[in-house]
């Protein structure tokens, strides 16, 4: 009788153990997901916040500009969410409404004619990425059904064409370096580069066209400096060899 006691205590204690292991195996799996969804959040907020900052001399619409705020007012609400005992985040929600309600979707912005290409390279790499990180972010929220397919495909076509501009504009404006520096070589390259930019792009407005004309002027131009360029080395290389034959076959001096 005591022996069937013991073993039943003894099972009913390593059932109980296994309870408890399984319990806290969940609790620190639902622990764990909790720090993986936070992380996910503070990661789009730092990111967007980033990219708020970083587009001030692009010129995207406010509509988009509007899309990026609802972005991290969503990331905070749901972080607040999961740490509904940080007032920090409940005034970080608070304040992010309010740049929400505060944005004017109509209100106008600076027009692609009028953007102009940073001076430094740097800049121009760093201008080309955030348009990039601008199109993944519109992309994510239009995937989650934050942003209606019109609004999505009409801001990414704006940000592509743009995209474009920024690469035509950056390729010929380091064609024009080089041509300027007599290095007609690279500067071919350049320009060659920018026109199968252009050409290859299904669909063209007057910016393509314009440009397209354009480098297939410099191109034509470049070509016909080229050839000089190759005529004179040559005559110049015929001279230099002529004036060593001549050394070599005229007459000796007698001493």
């Amino acid at each position: 009788m005591i022996f069937s006691i013991v073993i039943a205590l003894v099972v009913a204690l390593v059932v109980l153990a296994i309870i408890i292991n399984a319990v806290q195996q969940h609790k620190e799996k639902v622990e764990a997901e909790k720090r993986n969804e936070i992380a996910k959040y503070k990661t789009i907020i730092e990111d967007t916040e980033a990219l708020l900052m970083s587009i001030g001399n692009i010129p995207v619409s406010n509509q988009l500009v509007l899309v990026l705020h609802q972005r991290v007012l969503d990331a905070v609400k749901n972080m607040s969410e999961l740490l509904p005992e940080s007032t920090e985040l409940r005034q970080r929600v608070r304040d992010a409404q309010n740049r929400v309600q505060s944005m004017d979707p109509n209100e106008k912005v600076q027009s692609e004619e009028s953007f102009s290409l940073p001076d430094d390279e740097r800049a121009t790499i760093a201008l080309l990425q955030s348009i990039k990180k601008l199109r993944a972010a519109l992309r994510a929220e239009h995937s989650k059904g934050k942003v209606d397919t019109h609004l999505f495909m009409s801001e990414d076509k704006r940000l592509d064409k743009l995209q474009l501009r920024i690469n035509v504009e950056s390729l010929m404006k380091r064609g024009q370096t080089a041509r300027q520096g007599q290095m007609l070589g690279s500067a071919r390259q350049y320009f060659e580069k920018a026109l199968a930019t252009i050409t290859g792009q299904s669909s063209r407005d007057e910016y393509t066209n314009q440009r397209k004309v354009e480098l297939e002027q410099v191109l034509a131009e470049i070509n016909d400096e080229l050839k000089n360029s190759n005529a004179r080395d040559r005559l110049k290389k015929q001279a230099e060899e002529k004036d060593d034959l001549d050394m070599l076959f005229q007459p000796k001096k007698k001493w």
